[in-house]
């Protein structure tokens, strides 16, 4: 078994070393693994298998959220943005870098990807920091490290294809990711505070950010709160349990809509590129999630993961031991894949170990969205570190180096729900209560 682990393992390896496409190589694997060490009819298992991952009531809500944020993507948000939270942050250490972090945790809200996150932001946020004078470092740094916010504050695109790969409630899943988003955010904005303290002479002066009263303040913020009212209803529409995940996507759908058309966002042109592009995305995770339903039946049908269960079983590991050796290997997988790739090919493989050792399934679907948070800004193939790459033409390396504080932020939210798991299931728990 052990051989046929390395020989399936390798040729993975070598299809996506070869520049494969990753449901094409899922595909190819499963079907070699099924010809050489089963005697299962293939073809019928694979069209099965992928017809019903892919009419999966459960992915209906993919193609929505993921609409929802190209819709809010192409309309007045991020100018919105820094113009309504950027008064808010003159008085705390650190000031306009700030709103970096915030502006990515609202854009995550309504977006669910993370590169699309940091560059909607950076867009905005960039250019204003760099002409009041912020330090170049952090304010990439910032940027980056916020921009992984997309993939933990829901709606999140990793949570539903997690959810879906799984079996585990994506509604659930939504609710779990609330408080750790939020963690996230004050952890990031607490690192920029202190840097700014230590390091006063490196911060602008305050010559050129006017003082504003009270209601100044909320005049300038009046584009986002439309916004705000919007996330509040997605996600308290599934807390409450008044909708399904899918329903409530309907609604952003929709409540993304009229806010564009208020905006005078929505025209035509940006109407059917907002449609396309989600249906192309939608598209291409659809496929590689039915990919990899077929790649886990064919595992399945080997007998691989109850042997490499039954293995690591014979280790005697402790849960702990488990939980770190599982952490190294998705961070040094993550140097090499995208997160919703890393999911997609270890489920199979990894939910068995889980389940044995203990694990709650809502609470390491959190544990494995950090640490694809993690993959998004490790190089070679850090999703966050391309997109401002592309964004500001600097080296790939000089933006790692700028995030990483915020990848050891990341491997420390990770410790601490290991020890605090109610940061990810209290919600959860309640809204079962509920």
């Amino acid at each position: 078994m052990i051989s046929t682990a390395i020989v399936l393992i390798g040729l993975l390896l070598l299809f996506l070393g070869a520049g494969l496409w990753i449901g094409p190589t899922m595909l190819l694997v499963a079907i070699i693994g099924m010809v050489l060490y089963t005697s299962a009819p293939t073809g019928m298992i694979m069209s099965t298998t992928i017809w019903s991952a892919s009419t999966n009531w459960a992915l209906t809500a993919l193609p929505l959220f993921i609409w929802m944020g190209e819709i809010l993507y192409r309309s007045r948000l991020s100018e919105d943005m820094f113009k309504g939270l950027a008064p808010w942050m003159s008085r705390i250490p650190g000031r306009l870098l700030h709103v970096n972090i915030l502006g990515c945790a609202v854009f995550a809200a309504v977006c669910g990807s993370s590169a699309a996150t940091a560059l909607t932001v950076g867009k905005m946020s960039l250019p204003e920091l760099k002409k009041r004078g912020y330090h170049d470092g952090l304010s990439l740094g910032t940027l980056c490290g916020s921009g992984t916010l997309g993939l933990m504050i829901p709606p999140s695109i990793m949570m539903i294809v997690y959810g879906v790969a799984a079996e585990v409630s994506i509604a659930q899943l939504f609710i779990a990711g609330v408080i750790p988003g939020l963690m996230l955010v004050v952890m990031f904005m607490g690192y920029v505070a202190l840097w700014a303290v230590f390091n006063p002479g490196k911060m602008p002066s305050r010559e050129h950010e006017p003082r504003l009263s009270f209601m100044q303040k909320i005049w300038e913020s009046r584009g986002l709160i439309p916004v705000v009212i919007l996330i509040i209803a997605v996600i308290g529409s599934i807390y409450t349990g008044v909708a399904t995940a899918t329903e409530a996507a309907a609604v952003g759908v929709a409540g993304s809509l009229l806010l564009s058309a208020l905006s005078g966002s929505l025209t035509r042109a940006n109407f059917v590129n907002g449609l396309v592009s989600a249906m192309v995305t939608s598209c291409m995770l659809t496929f590689i999630l039915a990919c990899a339903a077929f790649l886990s039946n064919a595992m399945g049908f080997i007998g691989l993961p109850r042997a490499l269960a039954s293995t690591i079983a014979a280790w005697e590991l402790s849960p702990i031991v488990l939980l770190f050796a599982l952490t190294i290997f998705y961070i040094v997988l993550g140097c090499f894949l995208d997160g919703i790739s890393m999911v997609v090919l270890t489920t199979s493989i990894v939910m068995p170990l889980v389940a044995a050792s203990g694990f709650d399934l809502v609470w390491f679907g959190i544990y494995i969205v950090i640490v694809c948070e993690m993959s998004q800004i490790t190089p070679p193939v850090g999703f966050n570190l391309f997109a401002l790459q592309s964004l500001t033409g600097r080296n790939i390396l000089t933006i790692a180096h700028a995030t990483l504080p915020f990848f050891i932020i990341l491997a420390l939210a990770i410790v601490l729900i290991v020890i605090f798991p109610e940061i990810a299931l209290y919600l959860p728990q309640k809204m079962m209560g509920g």
